[in-house]
């Protein structure tokens, strides 16, 4: 691959990538499409799927087709208005209530602690390093409200530990940071649940100066050298919390920002204060993440 080839892969997120490449995939195999593509077929794509497909899916699709037929030199059929009045129509008529992933709860988050805590005391070698990886995985997952990316993204060389502080973490790229500007968000320490010591105890456990922070362990305690895919957040909290004595059902890699912007908001965060430390834009991103106290005082049962 040529530096060009090198910086042109680098400037859109390998998640975007593989979910574009399946996009344009489904059109062409499963539908039996044709590319380039004219706005009418895809109307007609949009009309076989409505109902199947929920409508940001059929957008990552547009998306997808959007940037092929731009980056192979074509004109761009999604911006038809018979296409964006398709997808408008095919919302109206086929509604869908949004999925959210559930909200971890400070308790519960403190529950999987304690056990993740036994667990480094009480096994063997292989589940202590795990349990100390999960436990920081957790910890700094829910303080900091980041996403699973931008956790295995994490590399120790982008940490800063000011001890008895706080955690000064350098995000070289995010979700809405469309130019990979990076920037550096601090995690504080706190009397309990704390996710810097949590990381210094990891630091110690594994021995490590650089590459990513999370990283696989085999049943023989031997730590990989890649970082974990951001698909497994969801399979490790789950699996703690059920040895934790809690159902995992319902649970993802967005379940401690969601819970961590719910326990925000009910110790009286401002909207403002929590977008800036979460990283949201706008107040929708924010409502769509927070489970706000009702104060319906003695009217609830």
């Amino acid at each position: 691959m040529s530096d060009a080839e090198r910086y042109l892969a680098a400037a859109q997120r390998e998640s975007t990538r593989r979910r574009y490449a399946q996009a344009i995939e489904h059109f062409e195999a499963q539908w039996g499409g044709w590319l380039p593509a004219s706005s009418e077929s895809v109307v007609r794509y949009l009309a076989v799927y409505g109902a199947q497909l929920s409508g940001s899916t059929l957008k990552t699709h547009l998306a997808a087709l959007a940037r092929w037929h731009q980056q192979h030199g074509f004109s761009d059929p999604t911006k038809s208005p018979r296409v964006r009045d398709t997808l408008r129509g095919i919302q109206a008529l086929h509604p869908q209530v949004p999925q959210q992933a559930a909200a971890v709860a400070l308790e519960d988050l403190e529950r999987c602690v304690t056990q993740l805590q036994k667990e480094q005391r009480d096994t063997a070698d292989a589940e202590r390093l795990r349990a100390a990886r999960d436990q920081l995985l957790l910890l700094l997952g829910f303080w900091r409200a980041l996403r699973a990316d931008e956790l295995c993204r994490l590399r120790f060389e982008h940490v800063r530990v000011c001890p008895r502080e706080r955690l000064e973490l350098f995000l070289p790229s995010s979700k809405t940071d469309r130019d990979n500007r990076g920037r550096t968000v601090n995690v504080p320490a706190l009397k309990r649940l704390c996710p810097v010591d949590a990381f210094v105890g990891w630091k110690v456990s594994t021995g490590l100066q650089e590459g990513p922070v999370f990283r696989s362990i085999d049943r023989w305690g031997h730590i990989g050298s890649q970082a974990l895919n951001s698909n497994s957040l969801s399979r490790v909290l789950r699996q703690v919390m059920l040895r934790s004595g809690l159902t995992g059902e319902g649970y993802s890699g967005h379940s401690l920002r969601r819970g961590f912007a719910t326990w925000a908001s009910r110790n009286q965060w401002s909207a403002r204060d929590l977008m800036t430390y979460v990283g949201w834009r706008d107040i929708q991103s924010a409502i769509r993440y927070v489970d706000a106290a009702t104060p319906f005082g003695e009217w609830l049962r």
